[in-house]
């Protein structure tokens, strides 16, 4: 079971992560943060690739949790892969920062050969997997996978020109254009589908 200080760890080192990147990130920063002593914090954890790997299970967590409710809240798939595209323009300062945490840890940790790339690489899946459903559910089956990968990597790329560029403007832009695509691919399934009757 999870201690205070512990989820205490957990949270500011994911915010770390983010913030200043995984490499730049020492027991130090994290255990000053945190305000404890280095003895407590080993207490907890040994090494930073084991705080790592429960920065990356609670990320996982808390996706999996945004979806469910994405679900609960959204009338129809695209409804919910709405929320998906506007999450851009609610994250915007942050992402404007300091970029996307899934997509910038991803690739950090690709560029250092971390062995954990992969279960980072696995909070993306969960997005891919999830948007898969929804375009499934729009009936759009054999080219879901595809569709739902194109916005990911949109998505992800928006982020990158964000923190990049600094300009509100585009964002809210890339939003409406991909608004207006995944509009556009419900409107081509429903014309499809009045067409075969």
């Amino acid at each position: 079971m999870a201690t205070p200080t512990r989820d205490s760890i957990v949270q500011a080192a994911d915010t770390l992560f983010y913030e200043q990147g995984f490499e730049h990130t020492s027991f130090s920063n994290i255990a000053d943060t945190v305000k404890i002593s280095r003895g407590n914090f080993y207490h907890h954890f040994k090494t930073k690739d084991e705080i790592l790997a429960a920065v990356i299970a609670e990320r996982l967590k808390r996706t999996r949790a945004m979806l469910a409710q994405w679900e609960a809240d959204g009338k129809s798939p695209q409804d919910r892969i709405q929320l998906f595209v506007t999450l851009l323009i609610r994250n915007q300062s942050k992402i404007m920062r300091h970029g996307c945490p899934v997509g910038t840890l991803c690739m950090e940790l690709a560029k250092l050969g971390h062995p954990g790339q992969g279960d980072a690489d696995a909070v993306l899946d969960v997005f891919r997997v999830w948007l898969r459903g929804q375009f499934q559910e729009m009936g759009l089956g054999k080219d879901a996978d595809a569709l739902a990968l194109h916005l990911l990597a949109r998505s992800q790329g928006v982020a990158v020109l964000a923190q990049s560029l600094h300009d509100e403007d585009f964002v809210r832009h890339e939003v409406d254009l991909m608004t207006a695509w995944v509009r556009s691919c419900a409107t081509a399934k429903k014309a499809v589908s009045s067409g075969s009757r």
